[in-house]
């Protein structure tokens, strides 16, 4: 009997999250200065999904952006002719409608309090439970930085970065190799246009050829739904099997050849990561014993720790598009 109880212990500790939030931030920040903070900003990503529940996977591509530049800021939230939201990365970033509204009541139900920053890093978790995806405690106390420049979003994973720069990187974030593929695993709900990888369907070695990497039927599906003489706007899903779904089947587009963007293909040409994404798409036979949901939840609570500001630093935005 003590022997199972023993085991029963030895299970919990193993599943709970070893990962402790970095510079200030703590559980229930705002439990005191504004209790309804978390609830407001989770009503408000609840009613903007079900509108659109597309709006999801732009919420946390935002929250990700903004972390890669400055840090866990919401500096990509401030408006102007030289901010980082119109560096070419960032261009095709939404959400922000869903940012301002949440802010807008807060400030309503306590002024200068909860900082943008917060809200954005709230708003992807909500983002993701509310897509069928884990849940988790978002560290809070982040204030909002006051440098946006685009100059400095040159660091930002691009979808034509090979493995070894997507690793460097994230290493400069204090991100590893697992670190990568999980939250790579985020494309689960994506989208994006043809343009930003038609190039691999038609010319990808600018003599005519396709990449090697895709498979047949990607490469006739994908040729179907972007053809050549288009100014390439349309969607496609990145994850061809469940798109609004927060699951693995992600992992398994790219084991079979499906992987969209050149950066996510590339995860299975390289062996550590390959190992990683076999591993979530249920394919590896060895001993990582890796479960998605719960790692990205780590890995979310680790990047959304990068480099923030707390304490006196920063401020607190009365509005997220511009500086107090």
């Amino acid at each position: 009997m003590k022997i199972n109880v023993l085991i029963v212990i030895i299970l919990i500790l193993i599943l709970i999250p070893v990962v402790k939030p970095q510079g200030g931030l703590k559980s229930g920040f705002y439990s005191s200065t504004c209790p309804k903070a978390e609830a407001t900003v989770r009503s408000t990503v609840e009613a903007h999904f079900k509108n659109d529940p597309t709006v999801a996977a732009g919420l946390l591509r935002l929250h990700f952006h903004d972390c890669f530049v400055e840090g866990c800021d919401g500096s990509v939230l401030i408006k102007g002719s030289n901010a980082e939201i119109n560096a070419l990365p960032n261009l095709g970033l939404r959400g922000f409608e869903v940012i301002d509204d949440a802010k807008a009541q807060l400030e309503a139900l306590c002024p200068g309090v909860v900082s943008c920053a917060d809200i954005l890093a709230l708003a992807a978790r909500d983002s993701v439970d509310l897509s069928d995806g884990p849940s988790w405690t978002v560290p809070t106390g982040r204030r909002d930085g006051r440098v946006s420049l685009a100059s400095r979003a040159s660091n930002l994973p691009s979808p034509l970065d090979s493995v070894d720069t997507q690793r460097s990187k994230f290493a400069a974030k204090g991100l590893d190799d697992k670190d990568l593929v999980t939250l790579s695993g985020a494309h689960t709900i994506g989208q994006t246009e043809c343009r930003f990888f038609r190039y691999r369907l038609y010319n990808f070695t600018t003599t005519g050829n396709s990449d090697p990497s895709l498979s047949q039927s990607a490469l006739t599906e994908f040729q179907t739904t972007c053809p050549k003489n288009t100014d390439g706007t349309e969607r496609v899903a990145l994850d061809k099997d469940s798109q609004m779904k927060f699951d693995v089947s992600y992992f398994k587009n790219v084991r079979d050849g499906y992987g969209v963007l050149e950066s996510d293909q590339r995860l299975w040409g390289d062996p550590t990561t390959r190992d990683i994404v076999k591993n979530y798409a249920g394919t590896f036979r060895g001993l990582l014993g890796l479960r998605f949901d719960f790692e990205f939840k780590k890995s979310m609570i680790q990047m959304s720790s990068i480099d923030v500001k707390t304490g006196t630093q920063g401020e607190i935005r009365k509005i997220c598009s511009k500086i107090n």
